[in-house]
């Protein structure tokens, strides 16, 4: 049974292609390290991934999800996507750009599509965990049922 929580973008966004979900509350609406809400949800912090914008030399933008104990690797994560750089969002543009705001960006649901890859080991959990597109609200599902909502591509882009 799910907990009763308002709908958000991501949310109606699974609801929107039918994908089974869970989600799990934590902490008091302030924002926290995803290892932090890793360890709130007693959750394995390799199954709780972490949203990150990015902008690429061209200009485009990129989302990445990678474990949250983990660090993007930005040249790695350059390379999957054909850019010669990448520098991570500055907290100021990500609500303008994805309608989310800095800990409780979700993958889904953004006020336009990006081009999406998440560090590879995503498809070595029955269930990952991201943002619900909420500070204290995260969402359990597959990456089967994320790639619905998503195309979601699977890469090396952490630092070794």
């Amino acid at each position: 049974m799910r907990e009763k929580h308002e709908k958000t973008n991501a949310m109606r966004a699974l609801d929107r292609v039918k994908a089974d979900y869970a989600t799990h509350s934590y902490g008091d609406g302030e924002a926290v390290s995803g290892v932090e809400v890793a360890h709130m949800l007693g959750q394995d912090e390799r199954r709780v991934f972490k949203t990150l914008v990015t902008e690429g030399k061209s200009r485009a933008h990129y989302v990445f999800m990678v474990p949250v104990a983990e660090e993007l690797d930005l040249k790695k994560a350059a390379a999957c996507v054909d850019e010669k750089a990448l520098s991570m969002l500055k907290s100021k543009e990500l609500l303008p750009l994805t309608g989310y705001v800095h800990g409780g960006c979700s993958p889904i649901g953004m006020k336009k599509p990006f081009r999406t890859v998440a560090h590879e080991t995503a498809k070595d959990f029955d269930t990952i965990l991201f943002s619900a597109g909420r500070i204290g609200l995260q969402i359990e599902t597959s990456l089967a049922n994320l790639q619905k909502a998503v195309p979601v591509e699977l890469a090396d882009i952490i630092v070794s």
